[in-house]
């Protein structure tokens, strides 16, 4: 992501519609090689947090801690470095996309330590929740 091209954006808001209890230690996944993805009113994607901090195209995650299904409520951009924030709680931060379920939904990957399920987050469905615009890995603000 090139910092003279990244302007302000509204934040992506969304509602769990299903929670997830498992975790792997084994996935498989691999980032797809964009830093963004466009979203759409009505889609669902699934949130999937992880302790791993690669980004690199193709990067394995295998390390993942499933939180659940969200629906989109209105179109809008997620960015690598966004923040997800669910009940008011900063869950970690949008490491990457994993396309293995495509055309179906992302996987839309989370770095957060420690990487948590959605029921050891004790998540319910109808909770909201909302990326947040962030700094992307590699340049958090300091201080």
């Amino acid at each position: 992501m090139n910092p003279l091209e990244d302007g302000p954006k509204s934040a992506v808001a969304a509602t769990l519609v299903k929670v997830l209890a498992h975790r792997r230690t084994d996935r498989g996944m691999r980032l797809e090689p964009f830093a963004s993805r466009c979203v759409r009113a009505g889609e669902v994607h699934e949130l999937v947090a992880t302790d791993h901090g690669e980004t690199a195209a193709g990067a394995r995650i295998d390390r993942v801690a499933f939180l659940g299904f969200a629906e989109i409520d209105a179109a809008g951009v997620l960015d690598r470095g966004d923040e997800l924030w669910i009940a008011g709680q900063r869950i970690g931060v949008l490491l990457g996309f994993d396309g293995c379920h495509l055309p179906n939904h992302y996987n839309v990957l989370v770095r957060a330590e420690p990487a948590r399920s959605g029921t050891e987050l004790g998540l319910m469905p109808g909770v909201r929740l909302a990326f947040r615009q962030g700094a992307p890995p590699g340049r958090e603000p300091l201080g």
